[in-house]
C-alpha cells in the first residue's frame, strides 16, 4: 500500500514518517511511505498514483489539511484519511470528507498501534493471482476471476469471470498445488476445481453457479463439498458484515 504524510513541519513529518515505515515493517505490511511538505505536491502525487492511506496535518499554510482533503475527495472517494492536528475542534469538517480517525499532537507511537489496529479492519486487501502460460504468453490471473477448471486433455483449462477459458499445459496436480490454502476452492473429483465464492448453490450432487453452469461433485466427496460450501458462505456474509 501508499502511505503519504502530509505536514508542513518538517520535524514532525520526519518523525511520523519513519514510526510508520518501522510500524508496517512490524506488522508484515508491504507499503511504502511518502511524505510532503504541501497539500498541493500531494495531490498532484495522488492523481497520478492513488494513495491507500494519507495523514494529514490540518493546520498547514498555502492549503491546509482539511482543504486539501476535500480537494483529495474530488478525485479519490477511497483513500483512508487520517487528520493530526493540535485540537480536533474540525471535526465536523473531518466527517465530511470521511476521515476515519484524529491524532491529537503530541501523539506517540503507543496512538498508532492502536491507529493500525483499526486501520487494519478497514484497508484493502490484495488481491492474490497466479501466473498461467497460455498461448506461450504468460498471463496473470486474479483468483478471485477463477470461476472454476478442469483438466481436458493434457491442459487445465481456467474458466474466468467474463466468460473467458485460458489454457495451460499443466497437470491437474500442479494447478491445484499453486491454489493451496486457499479455502475457496474446492476439488470437485478428478480433475474438476470450483471456486466457492461464485457457487449458488449446492444441491448435495452438484455445484451451481451464478451463470447457471452445474459442476458435479463426487459422491465420495459430497460431506466435505456441503461443509466447505457453508463454512464459505459464513465466511463471505462475515466479510459482508465488516
Amino acid at each position: 500500500m501508499r502511505v503519504a504524510v502530509v505536514d508542513d513541519n518538517a520535524q514532525d513529518r520526519a518523525w511520523l514518517t519513519g514510526e510508520l515505515e518501522s510500524l508496517l515493517a512490524r506488522r508484515g505490511l508491504s507499503g511504502s511511505v511518502t511524505a510532503f511538505g504541501r497539500g498541493g505536491d500531494f495531490l498532484k502525487a495522488a492523481r497520478a498514483e492513488r494513495f491507500t492511506l494519507a495523514f494529514l496535518d490540518v493546520y498547514m499554510e498555502h492549503m491546509d489539511g482539511v482543504e486539501t482533503a476535500r480537494a483529495l475527495r474530488a478525485f479519490d472517494p477511497d483513500c483512508l484519511l487520517v487528520f493530526s492536528t493540535f485540537s480536533a475542534d474540525h471535526a465536523l469538517e473531518g466527517y465530511r470528507v470521511h476521515a476515519v480517525q484524529y491524532l491529537v499532537k503530541p501523539y506517540g507511537l503507543e496512538e498508532l498501534e492502536g491507529l493500525f489496529t483499526l486501520l487494519e479492519r478497514l484497508l484493502p486487501v490484495p488481491e492474490k493471482y497466479v501466473e498461467l502460460r497460455n498461448r506461450r504468453q504468460t498471463v496473470r490471473v486474479r483468483l478471485g476471476d477463477v470461476l472454476w477448471a478442469e483438466h481436458f486433455q493434457h491442459q487445465v483449462r481456467v474458466h474466468t469471470a467474463g466468460g473467458g477459458v485460458l489454457s495451460t499445459r499443466l497437470t491437474f496436480r500442479e494447478f491445484t498445488e499453486l491454489l493451496a490454502g486457499e479455502s475457496r476452492f474446492f476439488v470437485c473429483g478428478r480433475g474438476l476445481l470450483v471456486n466457492l465464492d461464485h457457487a449458488a448453490d449446492f444441491d448435495g450432487r452438484d455445484f451451481r453457479l451464478a451463470d447457471g453452469t452445474r459442476l458435479p461433485v463426487s459422491r465420495d466427496l459430497s460431506g466435505a463439498a456441503r461443509s466447505a460450501f457453508g463454512d464459505r458462505l459464513f465466511h463471505r456474509g462475515k466479510g459482508a458484515v465488516l
